[in-house]
């Protein structure tokens, strides 16, 4: 696995029940993996020798986060090593522009855009107000991506290609998680909604299922479907759409690997993402992806302010309630908004398990 992160730390609790080993390369000599993996390595995810050299005896190597050395995948592959999601996936996804041409080339809905090639074709160019603004490559995590509402916005923007769209009036945003394996099985977990921090452009909440009408439900798994079938890829697959005050579903981004919007599964359905995902890669029988149970679940993030040694603040609290799961992720240090862990309250009321949801997300907090 390419990377050792959290994602990558969740996914070896699942392949241990199954008995398959997981090696990890990261650049963090300290990273959420190091101590459950079958090896750790520290190293470059971008270097195309290291990637190279890491996967040469690997059966399969996959990717926890997709900003890694494309090139180096396409030799491993080419030499016969199994690479999921397949490299030609991750370099679209990669470049947020190529995103975008794949759905206009494929008939998949999306927001209008424009490819810019840097600061100063974009000036020139005098758009007008607002527009959203996202780093054609590089960005994550709300990293690089901006709302434009005057020319003061444009002020200290970086040199690079940029990805520019019409600025969608949504109701809701909703994301999907699709699966599929060698044999070309795919199956399909319920929507879900997510509601961001405005501040940070971080998932802040996830509400499981999505409050939308059937017909919605039935057409963003379709979309979900054409997307991974579209680009032939094994392995998971995030899909997270805006929802318009016409009904109208618009892909946002895709997300080839385990995703923050599928957090839920793990105590919510009957296959968590991260066993699907394995089950994807090794070319096994897919699991059922139905919800068990409702659930909410919350992002655990570092409090601004506070650099450090991590502290928990009234978790002893949170884990006494029933129906309520937290998940930390192993890291030592916190500082301001980094993801530290989630929670995930489960039961059979949507609407209470909102309101808990809202109550632990004020009492737990990380500091330092």
């Amino acid at each position: 696995m390419l990377g050792g992160g959290q994602l990558g730390r969740m996914f070896i609790q699942e392949a241990l029940n199954y008995d398959v080993h997981v090696h990890c390369l990261d650049p963090d000599s300290d990273a959420p993996c190091k101590h459950l993996a079958t090896s750790f390595q520290h190293g470059s995810l971008q270097d195309y020798d290291t990637v190279l050299q890491f996967g040469l005896d690997k059966d399969v190597v996959t990717v926890e986060i997709e900003h890694v050395n494309v090139q180096a995948l396409h030799e491993l592959e080419g030499r016969g090593i199994k690479v999921f999601p397949q490299p030609a996936v991750l370099a679209i996804v990669q470049d947020k522009g190529l995103q975008k041409e794949f759905y206009q080339k494929n008939g998949l809905p999306t927001a209008d855009f424009r490819l810019i090639s840097g600061k100063e074709e974009l000036l020139a160019k005098n758009l007008p107000f607002p527009y959203v603004l996202k780093w054609r490559k590089g960005g994550y995590d709300g990293k690089g991506v901006q709302i434009i509402k005057s020319t003061t916005d444009l002020e200290n923007l970086i040199d690079t290609p940029f990805l520019i769209e019409q600025l969608v009036p949504f109701t809701k945003e909703l994301a999907v998680i699709v699966a599929r394996n060698e044999t070309g099985e795919s199956v399909v977990y319920p929507t879900v909604e997510c509601e961001f921090s405005p501040e940070i452009n971080l998932v802040e909440f996830l509400f499981a299922p999505a409050e939308v009408s059937q017909e919605v439900e039935k057409e963003a798994r379709e979309i979900a479907l054409k997307v991974i079938q579209s680009l032939n890829m094994v392995g998971i697959l995030a899909v997270e759409f805006f929802l318009t005050k016409e009904n109208q579903l618009l892909i946002n981004e895709i997300a080839p690997r385990p995703h923050n919007s599928g957090h839920h599964t793990i105590e919510c359905c009957y296959t968590s993402q991260f066993e699907q995902h394995l089950r994807s890669i090794v070319n096994s029988p897919l699991g059922s992806t139905k919800l068990i149970t409702p659930g909410v679940m919350i992002n655990l993030l570092g409090e601004p302010g506070f650099e450090g040694i991590a502290k928990y603040e009234n978790l002893e609290n949170v884990i006494a309630k029933e129906g309520v799961s937290v998940h930390l992720y192993g890291k030592q240090t916190t500082k301001p908004f980094r993801k530290m862990g989630h929670v995930t309250i489960y039961g059979p009321d949507l609407e209470v398990l909102k309101s808990t949801g809202r109550s632990v997300a004020k009492e737990l907090k990380i500091k330092a």
